[in-house]
């Protein structure tokens, strides 16, 4: 309560995420707050009317404020003190397992109890598009989108500035090639502002906008407590300087898609364990971890890229890390081991596959199971991937992921043991999770003819 008498708040936002990622909120007044009820008795809500939540007639749940992530509002005009909160069942105080954020910090728990390390760290790099104007409808008659950015190549002859970055080499010049340098910095301190660690920001290789502003790693709890910050904060000061921003992977054919490469470690007793004498100065638990990523790499991809859009960007070419392999260097590889410092505790691993689509509690608690699977037994990574794998004389060396979210979806269904232990997932997780993207996503868009279906098809 002190932050709510120095900055004067006026209202409180109690904030939490629902299965498939999206943050949700409601307010209240400071007048109406009740410390009691945020922090030990639970602020009740409409649990049917929140996605892979609660059914009708079960529908009153509670929300349980966290008190540690209690900052004043980034981004509201009013004075806001924003509260991240959990999800409880109000009949049995339990958590609801449905509850993303109750999920990591099962995962983290598990962890925990196997005796391996005590701290998983998360360091996401989540991309995104920024547009000056996006427009789409779906209807019966009619399906359509346009995308309108100053930085477009095909607006050279527009407005005639002669400043333009070409197709794909948005990495990353300065201005005014980079029109959005200060919009960053404005992003980048906002997050400052809120106790979010910022290392570096740059344009990306997209050049109709496409940027990326790097966090400081972080528990995985907390990191997927600021991812879900990072993206209200990036969205909402975009908006206000009239501009509009998409963590969509694949928003323009042809051009980069948007990652969340997800770099993680493991320590115990404040000791970095990913450090050795392995291949690229990694220890074998390192190497086992990657292994299990790999053996579950499949699976993992229908929570860590869980839409139809993500494999429109899981695509040989594009830097995409479609190859079931790991490297020091190479970037198409599912996972990389960064070569920038030799410090032990920089040793780490990077995995690639992972967009900003995903539910980065879900996401992140899914890496670290499918990590801690390959470290208890022993999974062989095997040999480092050297070459470029989209060479035709090592094409045939190499196993690339599914290439469809329904594929990934039936990889999951046939290899989420790895989940299960500990209870970290369970299945009513698992099983809402695949319907609700078999029926609410694939099935809605494998029935809906495609715009490009009339170019090819019209005059047959």
């Amino acid at each position: 309560m002190k932050l709510v008498e120095e900055k004067d708040v006026k209202i409180v936002d109690a904030k939490f995420t629902d299965l498939f990622g999206q943050w949700q909120h409601f307010s209240m007044p400071i007048e109406a707050f009740s410390p009691e009820l945020a922090f030990e008795e639970g602020m009740g809500f409409d649990g049917s009317s929140i996605r892979g939540f609660q059914s009708i007639e079960n529908s009153d749940m509670i929300l349980l404020a966290d008190p540690n992530t209690a900052i004043l509002d980034p981004v509201s005009e009013m004075p806001t003190l924003s509260l991240i909160c959990d999800v409880y069942d109000p009949i049995t105080r339990e958590p609801f397992s449905r509850d993303p954020r109750y999920v990591a910090r099962k995962a983290v728990a598990y962890m925990q109890s196997t005796g391996l390390a005590d701290t998983a760290f998360i360091g996401p790099e989540a991309e995104f598009f920024v547009f000056d104007q996006v427009m789409y409808s779906a209807g019966e008659y009619s399906s359509a989108y346009q995308i309108d950015s100053i930085e477009g190549p095909w607006n050279n002859d527009i407005f005639g500035y002669g400043h333009s970055i070409p197709h794909k080499r948005g990495y990353f010049p300065v201005p005014p090639l980079d029109t959005l340098q200060e919009l960053r910095s404005q992003m980048v301190r906002t997050m400052i502002d809120s106790g979010i660690e910022v290392e570096v920001h740059h344009h990306e290789v997209g050049t109709a906008g496409q940027c990326e502003i790097d966090m400081k790693y972080g528990k995985l709890v907390e990191m997927a407590d600021k991812v879900q910050m990072y993206k209200y904060i990036v969205k909402n000061v975009a908006l206000k300087a009239g501009k509009t921003v998409t963590f969509m992977p694949k928003p323009i054919y042809a051009d980069n898609g948007s990652g969340m490469h997800t770099h993680q470690s493991l320590w115990k007793d404040g000791k970095p364990l990913f450090a050795g004498d392995k291949y690229a100065g990694v220890s074998q638990m390192a190497l086992w971890y990657i292994g299990g990523i790999l053996k579950h790499i499949n699976a993992l991809l229908a929570i860590v890229a869980p839409t139809t859009n993500s494999y429109r960007r899981l695509v040989p070419g594009y830097e995409a890390p479609v190859v079931i392999a790991y490297s020091a260097r190479n970037r198409s590889a599912a996972c990389r081991i960064p070569m920038y410092s030799q410090s032990p505790k920089a040793k780490r691993v990077e995995f690639r596959s992972p967009d900003p689509t995903a539910n980065p509690y879900l996401a992140f608690a899914a890496m670290l199971m499918a990590g801690l699977d390959g470290i208890r037994n022993k999974i062989d990574p095997g040999k480092p991937a050297e070459n470029d794998l989209f060479e035709e004389e090592n094409m045939g060396d190499v196993s690339l992921t599914v290439a469809k979210l329904n594929e990934a979806l039936e990889a999951l269904e046939a290899d989420h043991d790895f989940l299960l232990e500990g209870g970290v997932f369970t299945p009513d997780v698992l099983e809402t999770f695949m319907a609700y993207k078999y029926e609410e996503e694939i099935g809605p868009v494998s029935l809906r003819p495609h715009p490009y279906e009339f170019v090819l098809y019209y005059n047959a």
